[in-house]
């Protein structure tokens, strides 16, 4: 009954309608399509992602609005003071009025260290730009390696499966014995195993990027620049690079610039403050009923005369001069050997790329002709395999290895890599 019902449904249906329905189904679909087909995203659009939308770099842009407002208070004046007295004798009342002046550019010498805590400010920031890059380059690339880890795994599972099925075939046709068959599928199940936790570690630093990228945690863009991508420069030039451009050695300027305007606010701050006051006075009969006086008042440098405040600033001063001189010999010392690390991972690589892993999988293919023409056991053929793909693994861990030496490169010179 249930089949007959359907049938009538189904011919009550008109053709043209099923079809116009079908149709509608298919143009909705193709927007849901679009819209899950991850972008393409190269290690500069990621870069370039990340200083717009990584959590670290927005927190620090807003210790420029912070310094922009210290400049602001750094420009204030000081407010004038007024006074009224009323006494018992003459003049009975007096209205005073008194403006304070700075005298030898107090409010010039913190305005120019307002303006020099601005600069310190911009060169942090650039500080944490140079950092998130860093973040960047080591999580790209290593999805890029757990990707490609991944697919080995897979493809020597795929050639694991095949070799247990041979095997079988094999055994069934009574060509070779039983304990083939056994040795192939304890390869297989190794295979299978080594490939999930190749997901796991795949999925993690996919994970990790996201994170970085300040993107959903669940996102899989695709990479599209070459896992190989990137030529060291010479340690010369990368250690020349380091002294005009690194991030840490402008802070440390930037730094000194603004301790040098404290320095001067400290002078400045040991000169007096002068009060002029203006008073009007009333109800001073028989005399007068209105009169007037005038006085000023200055602050005499007897007993504080701020010159420890100026010692504690240039002494301030010396010792970040003496950090910078320090930074910059470690700074260049971690380049030189940064450089030379990584030119000798990208020989290494070429090495690998060029010459044996060429070899190394022209050998596993001759293992597996010779094992399926009944040339050679499993034994030999599990061998072959195990090799080849140890050689592709080393060759993994060397881009790596080579990556990472650019990251650490990158982050020793403080500044992108040419």
């Amino acid at each position: 009954m249930e089949r007959r019902y359907a049938n009538r449904v189904h011919r009550g249906v008109p053709p043209w309608r099923a079809l116009g329905a079908w149709i509608v189904l298919t143009l909705a679909a193709v927007p849901a399509t679009a819209q899950t087909t991850p972008a393409p995203l190269t290690l500069q659009a990621a870069m370039d992602r990340a200083f717009a939308a990584n959590p670290t770099i927005s927190a620090a842009r807003l210790r420029g609005a912070v310094n922009v407002a210290a400049l602001s208070v750094a420009r204030e004046r000081l407010n004038p003071e007024a006074s009224i007295e009323i006494e018992r004798e003459r003049p009975k009342q007096a209205f005073a009025f008194a403006v304070p002046i700075e005298l030898g550019g107090q409010r010039d010498r913190r305005i120019e260290v307002g303006e020099a805590t601005i600069r310190a400010g911009e060169a942090e920031v650039a500080a944490t730009l140079a950092q998130v890059r860093n973040d960047v380059r080591r999580a790209y690339y290593g999805v890029l390696v757990a990707d490609a880890r991944l697919a080995l795994m897979r493809e020597i599972r795929d050639l694991s499966t095949r070799a247990r099925d041979t095997a079988q075939t094999r055994f069934d046709a009574g060509d070779a014995p039983r304990l083939e068959v056994m040795q192939a599928a304890l390869g297989l199940a190794s295979a299978e195993n080594e490939a999930t936790a190749a997901e796991g570690v795949a999925r993690a630093a996919r994970t990790q990027l996201n994170a970085v990228l300040g993107m959903p945690l669940d996102a899989t863009p695709v990479l599209t620049t070459a896992i190989d991508e990137g030529m060291p420069p010479t340690a010369e030039s990368a250690a020349s690079l380091a002294r005009t451009a690194s991030a840490e050695l402008a802070v440390f300027d930037r730094r000194i610039d603004e301790q040098r305007a404290r320095i001067a606010l400290a002078h400045a701050l040991r000169g007096p403050v002068l009060i002029p006051t203006g008073t009007l006075v009333r109800d001073n009969q028989p005399e007068f009923d209105y009169g007037w006086r005038a006085g000023v008042s200055v602050t005499l440098p007897i007993f504080t005369t701020h010159s420890a405040s100026v010692v504690v600033e240039e002494t301030t001063l010396d010792q970040l001069n003496a950090e910078r001189q320090a930074a910059l010999l470690r700074i260049t010392g971690e380049v030189t050997a940064a450089a030379v690390t990584a030119d000798t991972q990208r020989q290494l690589y070429t090495r690998y790329r060029d010459q044996i892993l060429p070899q190394a999988l022209q050998v596993e293919q001759l293992a597996q002709d010779a094992y399926q023409l009944g040339q050679t056991g499993v034994a030999a053929l599990l061998q072959a395999l195990q090799a080849t793909r140890d050689v592709r693994l080393r060759s993994l861990d060397a881009v790596s290895q080579l990556q990472i030496a650019l990251a650490d490169l990158e982050r020793a010179i403080g500044a992108p890599l040419p």
